[in-house]
């Protein structure tokens, strides 16, 4: 940075802190331009490019200590003081005599022994730590961290739900184990941090966001950490109770118990039995549908037309046609 830049710009504006401001307060002011400002949240945005090598520059000065204590020292001596180049005509308001005024020697000719006047010289010029390049976008903020990697797979119903580390293949043709957790949803996305491009200049890589689809299930479907699953059983079976089979996801089969007089449509629930994660554990939701026969023999019909005549005379559907009028 040249000498001059301490004079004209004041550092603190560029930040919107003031002269006090903490260390913290100072992080969290350049962090929240710097995600405004970067580069890639502006493709070709060359004032937005201007903006944000100025505000790297300015925290990259107020974040180091010492930098910011000669800082304030230069600027405390108040932007109308000018460097000249030496030989360049007159001491007055020229460089020996900000150098004098800084350190109490006439010119600042009194420190050039012992190296002190050349380490000064160099962390103004480039020698140093005011000179030398920080990292990060084209030398300002630190290390920046690599680009992001997109990419997406497809998973089993049962892959998804209980969790299995895989091996995707990288655009560069590399192996990526990938780590799938019990549960993941239809549609989720799952970061994978240090799996992206590397960093231009030496900070950590970008990440890999790997957008999960979930093939269905013949049987099963989720509701939340629950599974869901139809069970059809038999006219007999609603009205007079028995117990049934139901399956499980990737297990052995439960028996559940019908009551006598089960409508069509009664959800039966097997706890723990659902999706298992490291949140929670869901239930088997179970829903029972009555299955009608389609065809039936001379005599069956005869007699279920005999057990119809023995039910009481009543419509079901009496109510509902009530609700309807109002």
């Amino acid at each position: 940075m040249a000498s001059q830049d301490w004079f004209d710009k004041d550092f603190y504006e560029v930040l919107g802190v003031s002269k006090d401001v903490s260390d913290a307060e100072l992080k969290k002011a350049y962090r929240k331009l710097a995600r405004k400002y970067h580069p890639d949240s502006n493709p070709g945005d060359d004032a937005a490019e201007a903006r944000f090598k100025e505000i790297s520059e300015a925290h990259s000065v107020l974040s180091d200590h010492e930098q910011r204590k000669e800082y304030d020292a230069i600027r405390a001596m108040g932007s109308g003081a000018r460097f000249t180049a030496p030989g360049g005509g007159g001491a007055a308001g020229g460089f020996e005599d900000v150098f004098g005024t800084m350190f109490g020697g006439p010119g600042g000719r009194t420190y050039q022994q012992g190296g002190q006047y050349d380490d000064l010289l160099g962390g103004l010029f480039g020698g140093g730590r005011f000179g030398q390049p920080t990292g990060g976008f084209r030398g300002f903020g630190g290390p920046s961290k690599g680009r992001d990697v997109t990419a997406s797979t497809t998973l089993d119903f049962i892959t998804a739900t209980k969790g299995q580390q895989i091996t995707l293949q990288a655009s560069d043709g590399k192996p990526i184990t990938v780590k799938i957790p019990a549960g993941v949803a239809d549609g989720q996305k799952i970061r994978l941090r240090g799996k992206g491009q590397p960093s231009p200049d030496g900070g950590e890589s970008g990440d890999l966001v790997l957008t999960v689809s979930v093939r269905k299930h013949p049987v099963f479907e989720r509701d939340g950490l629950n599974l869901r699953v139809t069970v059809p059983i038999t006219f007999a079976e609603a009205a007079l109770g028995a117990t049934i089979q139901v399956p499980t996801l990737g297990g052995d089969p439960v028996k559940l118990r019908v009551t006598p007089g089960t409508p069509s449509g009664r959800v039966l629930r097997v706890k723990g039995r659902g999706v298992e994660t490291s949140k929670g554990t869901g239930d088997l939701l179970a829903e029972v549908q009555v299955a009608v026969p389609s065809h039936l023999s001379k005599d069956a019909e005869e007699k279920l037309r005999d057990f119809i005549a023995e039910l009481p005379d009543e419509n079901p559907r009496d109510g509902l046609i009530a609700k309807a009028k109002g």
